[in-house]
Formats: structure tokens, sequence, C-alpha cells
């Protein structure tokens, strides 16, 4: 400390702290080249993209050595699932928060994401409505589930779906 004690002021130019000033980092996941481009500079405007991955493993080894705040994978992913992915970084602490995008709105893949962990189901048709408040609840600690999968099915449709949430 200099003298006299004082503290130094950690406000910036906007009057925030440096860390509420922190945007949340997010990596991606998805076998499409030009849906991670599109979803990327959609999530850039409010979240800092630290990469984009198109395979499971490399999702899993750029969630460890980058530690983001959220992992947006694709299920249907070459060698590895967005499922099994997730739960390979939820498992080893890589990030706590993990939302599958995806077009399939099968209640067993849904109840199979939320067992491992996943709290963010998106269809990607939605993602544009849906996707940037799904990040949003889940950092926040809450499950986000489509509108559309909420829509679709009723308690007995999902089983343990609507349990785990």
């Amino acid at each position: 400390m200099g003298q006299g004690g004082a503290v130094p002021d950690l406000k910036s130019k906007s009057g925030m702290t440096d860390a509420a000033q922190k945007r949340p980092r997010i990596v991606l996941a998805d076998d499409h080249p030009e849906l991670l481009v599109e979803i990327g500079r959609r999530l850039a405007v409010e979240f800092d993209v630290l990469c984009s991955v198109s395979e499971g493993f490399a999702l899993v080894r750029a969630a460890s050595e980058l530690n983001p705040d959220v992992v947006i994978s694709d299920i249907s992913m070459p060698r590895l699932t967005g499922i099994e992915a997730c739960r390979q970084i939820l498992q080893g602490g890589f990030s706590k928060n993990a939302i599958l995008l995806t077009m399939y709105d099968d209640p067993e893949l849904v109840r199979s994401a939320l067992e491992v962990g996943i709290r963010g189901y998106v269809l990607k048709e939605d993602a544009g409505e849906e996707l940037v408040s799904a990040v949003k609840m889940v950092l926040i600690g809450h499950t986000y589930l489509s509108r559309r999968v909420l829509k679709k099915w009723t308690p007995q449709a999902c089983g343990t779906v609507w349990r785990a949430l």
C-alpha cells in the first residue's frame, strides 16, 4: 500500500469493478462450421467466446485448458457425443455449466442430458431467440429447456425429466 494506507481504486471509468465487468467465457462445439460461426457471432455480443471446436474430444480438451464458464455443444458430433463430452467436462471440474444445442427434441435425450448435469437444452431452430437467455439462466444456477420442448411434453411423456428440474 502507498503512503497513508490508501486503497487503490478498483473501479473503471464506467464505475464498475473489474470483477463486475468480466464477461462470461464460453467454448462452443458443433460439427457444422457455418453454424459455429453464426452462433459464435451472436454470443460474442454478450459473452467471450474462447474457441469453437468440431468434435467431442476437442471440446473436452479445450474445456480442460480454458476452464470456460459455460460449454455449449451439439449432441451429434464425431468421435464423442456432446452428452458424453459434457459429462466428462462437468465431472472433471473443467466447467460448471453445460448447454446442449441440438435439433433433437427426444425426451430420452433431455433426460440423459439432465442426468449427467447438463443444465441447458436448446433446440437449434430456437437458438436465435433462446440461446443467450439459456446461458444467462444456467450461469445463475437455473435449468433451461427450450420453450418448444416444454410445450410439447406432458410430465408423463418426460418421466424423470420433470423430476430432475
